[in-house]
């Protein structure tokens, strides 16, 4: 949201046309997981992975799955003819402790921290699966239904949704949904956004996306949309979350980049927002309000050289208006 945004009380809204904004890799959402068939006639969330078929699917070598098993990160949970066999619930705790684990927690951290918590939280049998697991990159952090649990000291900063994991597992056994399924997600996307706007119509809105993402986790715009909601709604938090996640899907998602610049600009950090400015005008040159807040920005951390072309591009996209003449008071 602009300066000039903000006298409208709007975020940025641009509609994409049915190829924009979207990416091709799409998911299938849990009603069709439950009742449909995956790839290779394999059904996620009720079937059963040998330890060679998981190792294919998630790219963990046998030794790391044996290392995780032996630890207690992530067992093998299943039988199938009679072995040790991985349900879908084993796929989530590995596929955090993988995430984990790429990001240089080291291994003894995130057995600790597990072990930790089944003393801790003897009601939580499988923290990986039930809990919010994030890390700094060295330490792990938990949260739970009641707060933050720290089994490890350590800041936050990387934040894994059980929830999302869910999804990514799914992506990786049934690679894409059906054309109709995505079709309607993109549908339901469209009339939310002629709606988002009106205080009087928000709630249906927000109903609209969230089925839009159920039906296609994949739709980055579509969060970006419910973030600009909850930013109304005065959540910066909840908004900054959700653009996030439509930044996770699209890097080059230009209202995602922008809206969040703005967010981190208004909480009083120029620093951080101007590499976000920067990416909406590289995905979206013509982006008038992106280059007047990368100016204020630049204003912000007392750089006017760098400012001055973008309240130049400012007037040239925006030539009249209560905004230009601030921009033309900078030059």
């Amino acid at each position: 949201m602009s300066r000039k945004k903000q006298r409208d009380n709007k975020v940025i809204h641009v509609v994409f046309g049915p190829e924009g904004g979207r990416v091709q890799q799409l998911v299938t959402n849990a009603r069709e997981q439950q009742a449909g068939v995956g790839a290779e006639g394999r059904e996620p969330l009720t079937d059963l992975f040998s330890r060679a078929e998981v190792s294919r699917l998630l790219g963990l070598s046998p030794g790391r799955l044996r290392t995780l098993d032996r630890a207690g990160v992530a067992s093998p949970c299943g039988r199938r003819k009679g072995r040790r066999a991985y349900t879908f619930s084993d796929l989530i705790a590995l596929r955090s402790a993988q995430t984990l684990l790429d990001h240089r927690v080291r291994l003894r951290d995130v057995t600790r921290a597990v072990h930790a918590l089944k003393r801790s939280l003897p009601k939580v049998t499988r923290p990986l699966q039930e809990l919010r697991i994030v890390s700094d990159g060295q330490t792990v952090v938990v949260r739970t239904q009641d707060g933050a649990f720290e089994p490890l000291t350590g800041q936050m900063l990387l934040d894994l949704e059980v929830k999302t994991l869910r999804a990514d597992v799914v992506r990786v056994l049934r690679p894409s949904a059906g054309k109709e399924r995505s079709r309607t997600a993109y549908e339901l996307y469209l009339r939310a956004s002629q709606l988002d706007e009106n205080p009087l119509t928000m709630d249906e809105a927000e109903r609209l996306y969230a089925e839009a993402v159920e039906l296609d986790p994949w739709l980055g715009i579509a969060y970006t949309n419910l973030g600009n909601i909850r930013f109304r709604r005065q959540d910066a938090e909840g908004a900054e979350r959700l653009y996030r996640r439509g930044l996770e899907i699209d890097p080059r998602q230009p209202e995602a980049q922008y809206n969040l610049g703005y967010v981190i600009l208004e909480r009083g950090q120029p620093d951080q927002a101007i590499a976000l400015f920067l990416g909406a005008i590289e995905s979206d040159p013509k982006f008038a309000d992106a280059h007047f807040n990368l100016a204020m920005a630049y204003e912000q951390v007392g750089d006017s050289s760098r400012a001055r072309p973008f309240w130049k591009n400012y007037i040239a996209l925006e030539p009249a208006g209560t905004w230009t003449e601030i921009a033309k008071r900078h030059l």
